[in-house]
């Protein structure tokens, strides 16, 4: 275990994952030699992994093989029966790991949740959820309570297989009042020791010395798995782009966590859609070399490349992504060395893009002035994507046409009382943000973008 006042570049370097050696180890072990053969119940016969069938790993401690596609449960259809339809669908090949979170839909997620997965016998699938005690305010112990207790009714279930204290990196003083001072995180240690929790871990976003302090103190918590963002960008530029001083690269977090034993569960794989909406000339290269993947096929295939990751979570709210993520994933292609490369470079050119690392959760809304943060967000990165933005130098012939341009797709887009002038800085968005994006800041250039 390395000392906890350990510079992290150091640490990656000691671990032989620095920056030349993190991307080779992506090759190496294929998929298929991680999932054991698993036995189809009712003929008893081995499912043979590496035919058209979905992809597992092993759980360290139980056991348990996992799918390496997990259901993010973040956006359903509010309709029951819709989601019944997915998760069908799901189950029916080979999806197991089922996210979600009582914020998420402002709780109807775990309703419908709980109601789709109530239709299947209780070893048919893995249920994840969350204290999710946050938004800008802390909680009480019998309030935390309160909320782990509706989520195994939402769920219909006597116990949760993943259990995650939401949303880590707020700082020391909210990782205390939300889980240490309350007495909360002391009661879902005893509730996985009796049982009615079978796995416990964090999810991270954010200010990495809480992450480590967390993980500092693996022999006292006995973390049993840890949620990352990680995809092909946030590898070596979540820190650079984001800005934050306490910010730490994906390369960091997986790295720390294999070295402790803890397996990963990785969330963002696709950076909230980034990587289906990436500047043509960088999609080009992707096409040159796999004329029929798609760009979310490739950050799955990058993301499933590595051996500590347990599931990879995607939310999918329409049948066709369902379909395609399924498919990518029965059994996964691990990328090879020439791919990592190609990745590697696509990841450089994307970060001199100066585009908002907006991951369209929607965790910063409602806005109380009704800006659309996302909507906002979203459309300047495509507006910087497709080379609407940055704007050519002041002096340039084109820049007054480029700029009218701008201004009118953006005021076509998006209606008056959800534009970012409708701002007011009140700053309420901020603790929202998981990505930890100064949202006022950001709003404010495209404000300035708008003037005349």
């Amino acid at each position: 275990m390395p000392k906890k006042n350990l510079d992290r570049r150091e640490f990656l370097k000691r671990l032989g994952i620095g920056a030349g050696s993190a991307m080779v180890m992506m090759g190496l072990d294929p998929i298929q030699s991680l999932a054991s053969p698993l036995l189809d119940k009712k003929t008893s016969k081995a499912v043979d992994a590496s035919k058209n069938a979905m992809t597992y790993r092993v759980q360290h401690n139980s056991g348990e093989h996992i799918s390496l596609l997990g259901f993010g449960m973040m956006r359903l259809p509010n309709d029951q029966a819709a989601v019944n339809e997915l998760v069908d669908y799901a189950i029916s090949h080979g999806v197991n790991y089922f996210d979600t979170a009582p914020m998420y839909m402002g709780g109807q997620s775990e309703v419908l949740t709980g109601e789709a997965l109530s239709r299947y016998p209780r070893d048919k699938y893995y249920v994840a959820t969350k204290m999710s005690n946050q938004n800008g305010r802390l909680w009480s112990f019998d309030a935390s309570k309160e909320m782990y207790e509706r989520s195994l009714e939402r769920l219909k279930v006597d116990y949760i297989d993943y259990y995650l204290l939401h949303s880590i990196g707020g700082g020391m003083d909210s990782l205390k009042g939300r889980f240490l001072d309350n007495g909360i995180l002391d009661f879902l240690l005893k509730e996985r020791e009796a049982g009615r929790i079978k796995h416990l871990g964090f999810s991270y976003h954010g200010d990495v010395r809480d992450f480590d302090w967390l993980l500092d103190r693996q022999d006292e918590y006995k973390w049993d798995f840890v949620q990352i963002q990680m995809n092909f960008l946030d590898w070596r530029h979540a820190s650079i782009r984001q800005g934050r001083r306490h910010d730490a690269d994906a390369e960091y977090l997986y790295g720390k966590l294999e070295s402790l034993g803890i397996q990963c569960v990785i969330m963002e794989p696709l950076r909230g859609g980034a990587f289906g909406r990436m500047a043509q000339e960088l999609t080009d290269q992707l096409k040159a070399v796999r004329p029929d993947d798609s760009t979310a096929r490739w950050a799955f295939r990058w993301v499933g490349s590595y051996p500590n990751v347990l599931t990879t979570l995607s939310g999918m709210n329409r049948m066709e992504h369902l379909v395609d993520n399924v498919k990518t994933f029965s059994p996964l292609e691990p990328c090879t060395e020439a791919e990592n490369k190609l990745l590697e470079k696509i990841a450089d050119q994307m970060a001199g893009y100066p585009t908002i690392p907006c991951t369209t959760c929607e965790y910063c809304m409602p806005c109380p002035y009704g800006v659309n943060i996302p909507g906002n967000f979203s459309f300047h990165n495509n507006a910087v994507n497709n080379h609407l933005l940055p704007l050519p130098d002041k002096d340039a012939a084109n820049y007054g046409e480029m700029k009218e341009k701008f201004m009118a797709q953006y005021f076509e887009a998006l209606p008056a009382e959800a534009r970012a002038n409708q701002c007011m800085d009140c700053e309420e968005c901020l603790p929202k943000c998981p990505q930890q994006i100064r949202i006022p800041n950001q709003l404010s250039r495209i404000v300035e973008l708008l003037r005349k």
